[in-house]
Formats: structure tokens, sequence, C-alpha cells
């Protein structure tokens, strides 16, 4: 009940600034104070305004906002989001695009699971689907799962990967940003050994922790100086009696959101002032820079408490990934067992979350591939956000990911024997 209070207490907090902002706005926004010549009431609508819309959506799922796409006859097609396969932590969707003959490219999108939701890739959706045939893993908000489903860590993300690879076939390319890319080169390997055939034809991760020693940041340095029972002790605690999800222990999302921000609060400042004096003199519009990035940035997400602290544990700490002692369901993976999945990784010089060298260390894993399935890319200039929905992801990343994708789409690889697919 300790816990609840505190999680209740947290969405309280935020519900009273919502109001406090909302309150605001309606005050300065009151056709008689227009007749008092003082500017403070333009700026407390203002402040109302730009806090009533901060708060309102810590707690609101974005909605993909991809209406149409054009196809090669030149004409727009409408989109559909379609759950494609549903499971109680995540959906398989697909965004099916109407009057479109299906596309030859397969292209699963595996989204981080990491405090915001799988929109958090729309500008990668969005690069993607005028070529590709494309599916997301949309994970749910563990505040709205019942206790009743059951646990949801590392292992099961790793067996949901492996079911959403079966169900798309052995014609699928997957590609892997940031935190599940580890999880996704242990999910093929698994079916390297349990279905060789699902497997899919190419991996390309990005930006992933495959090896966090490998460079340290600040992220696996933090991992390294607290304990697991700290963690716990300061980082979880129980949904409160609002959701579905009342009593299931959940690193909250507006808890991890105080996090992101503390990391660079003096530039979160500085926005939201700015942010401020441009509503006071009617210069800032509803889709405007700053609202479209902090509409997707302020919407968090609940992770379930066993996810988040195997994460830290198995793959941060205990290196399991790294050292290729990952195991699930008590089954040992050997990601050598990988020997005709092309895999690529991409990487961002500049990269301050999963740095050079976390990420292409997963090419020395795949001991059983030959080096004519294996690539590696790293990005000048680029940082984490970049080299997946940025300018270098949209100019070199992406033709780059689909050139690979072509390359290795023909007759699988049998290492050893000569074939027509190779890395690109």
């Amino acid at each position: 009940m300790r816990f609840m209070a505190t999680y209740d207490l947290m969405d309280t907090v935020r519900n009273t600034n919502q109001w406090l902002g909302a309150t605001a706005q309606a005050l300065g926004s009151y056709p008689a104070v227009a007749m008092v010549p003082n500017p403070a009431f333009q700026w407390l609508a203002a402040w109302g305004e730009v806090t009533e819309r901060a708060f309102s959506r810590m707690v609101t799922k974005p909605d993909w906002g991809i209406g149409s796409v054009v196809g090669e006859d030149g004409r727009d097609h409408l989109v559909d989001v379609d759950i494609e396969l549903a499971k109680p932590f995540g959906d398989l969707i697909h965004f099916n695009v109407q009057g479109r003959k299906e596309m030859p490219r397969k292209v699963l999108l595996v989204a981080p699971m990491s405090g915001h939701y799988a929109t958090l890739l729309r500008s990668t959706v969005v690069s993607l689907l005028p070529d590709c045939e494309l599916y997301v893993t949309d994970w749910h908000n563990a505040r709205d799962i019942p206790v009743s489903e059951g646990k949801f860590d590392v292992e099961d993300y790793t067996l949901y990967l492996v079911d959403f690879m079966k169900h798309l076939g052995p014609n699928t390319h997957v590609i892997a940003v940031c935190q599940p890319a580890p999880l996704a080169l242990a999910a093929t390997a698994y079916l390297a050994e349990d279905d060789p055939q699902a497997q899919p034809r190419s991996l390309t991760l990005i930006g992933g922790p495959i090896d966090p020693d490998a460079t340290p940041t600040e992220v696996t340095d933090f991992g390294n100086r607290v304990t697991m029972g700290q963690l716990e002790h300061s980082m979880i605690q129980r949904v409160g009696f609002k959701y579905k999800g009342v009593g299931r222990k959940v690193y909250p999302g507006l808890l991890q959101l105080s996090s992101f921000i503390a990391m660079n609060v003096d530039n979160h400042t500085k926005a939201f002032t700015d942010q401020i004096s441009r509503v006071a003199k009617g210069e800032a519009s509803d889709h405007d820079k700053h609202n479209k990035f902090y509409d997707e940035y302020l919407a968090v997400m609940d992770m379930t408490a066993e996810f988040y602290l195997s994460t830290v544990e198995r793959i941060f700490k205990g290196l399991e990934i790294a050292q290729n002692k990952f195991t699930v369901a008590g089954k040992q993976v050997d990601i050598g067992k990988i020997t005709d999945v092309a895999v690529k990784t991409v990487e961002g010089e500049n990269d301050d979350i999963s740095a050079p060298g976390q990420c292409v260390a997963a090419l020395d894993l795949c001991t059983g591939l030959p080096d004519s399935l294996k690539a590696s890319h790293l990005e000048p200039g680029a940082g984490h956000y970049g080299i997946f929905a940025g300018k270098s992801w949209r100019n070199n990343i992406r033709p780059l990911v689909l050139d690979f994708i072509d390359a290795n789409s023909g007759p699988r690889v049998v290492a050893g024997k000569d074939t027509q697919a190779k890395a690109g």
C-alpha cells in the first residue's frame, strides 16, 4: 500500500498541475481582462496553455498520425493501422496501405520499451512506408495490464519477438532500434535452433547496447554504480487504483520522465520559457516545432518492474548477451548458431547513449556467420536520435539499410556454399 500511495501521489501532482494550467489559461483569457492594460494576463494565459498541454500529454498515448502515403502510381493511399497479432503486453501492428500491391520488402520494426511509446519511431515509419510492407511492435503501457496477465521480463520480450517473427514468416527483414537490439539478436539465435526456417532474412541493429562495456557511457556507468536493491527500492512502485493494472509493480513513466528532464534541465527550461513567450505574443501554433517534439517526448509509459530490473541486471550488469550466456526459459541461446541471417549494425559517432563499439560487438558474437553476411556502418557526427529518425537516418542510413535488405532478399546463404545473397 505504501507504493500505491506514492504512485497515486505522483499522478495527483501531475493532475493538479494540469488543472492549474487550465485554470490559469481560462482566467487569463476572459474578455473582461482585455480592458486591463497589463500584459500579465496574456502571460498568465500563455503559461496556463503551455502548462496544461505539457501535463496532459504525460498520460496520453500519441496517435500515429499517418493518414496517407504516396504510392508508385503518384496517388495518395490511405493508411490503416491494423492489429496483426494481439498479445497482453504488446501487439504486432501492420501499416496497411489501401489500394497498394503488397511490397516485396517485408520489414518488422522493433520499437524500444524504454519509457516512450512506439510512436517515438513515427518519422522512421513514415520514411519506410513508401518502400516497405511495414510491421511494428506496439508495446502496451504496463499500468493498463491487469496483474492476472502475469510477469513480463527480458525473456518474455524475446519470446514475443520470436512469435512475431514466426507469424510474419521467413522473408521478413528485422530492424531493431536501440534497447531491443540485443533481444532481437537473441530471438534470432533462439529461432536458429528452435525453428531455422522461421528466421528473418536480415537483421539490422541500430544503436543498441549489445556490449555496454565496450564503450562506457553515463547510462552504463549508472547501471554499474547502483545495486539491484537500490534500484528496486528507489525506482519501483505499484500501480495506483485509477488504472486496470492496479497493484502491478512498475517503473513509472512519470518517474522516468523526471530522470529524462533532469539530464538536460537547462535546455528544457529554456524551451518552455521560450514557448510561453511565443504563445503570449501569438507566434505559436498547435503543431509548431515545440509542440510536435514535446507532445511525443512527454508521453511516457510504465514498464513492468521485472522487465526494467532484468534489463539492468542481465543486459548491463551481467553482460549476458555480450558474453553469449543469455538463457530463455532455461534454454541457452547461442548467438553463434546464426549462420544464414545477414546482420548489419549502425552506430552514431556522437551517440552518448549507446556509444560506438557497443552495437558493432554483435558481429563478433556471430561466429557462425560468414563475413559476407556481416556489415557495419558508423555515421559521422550523428547522435543517438539521428541514426534512426533524424537527418542522418533520412539522408544516409535509410538508403544503406534498404540496400542491405535488397542484397539479402534472394536465396538463403548456407555457410561454405555459393549463393546469390550477400551483405551490403
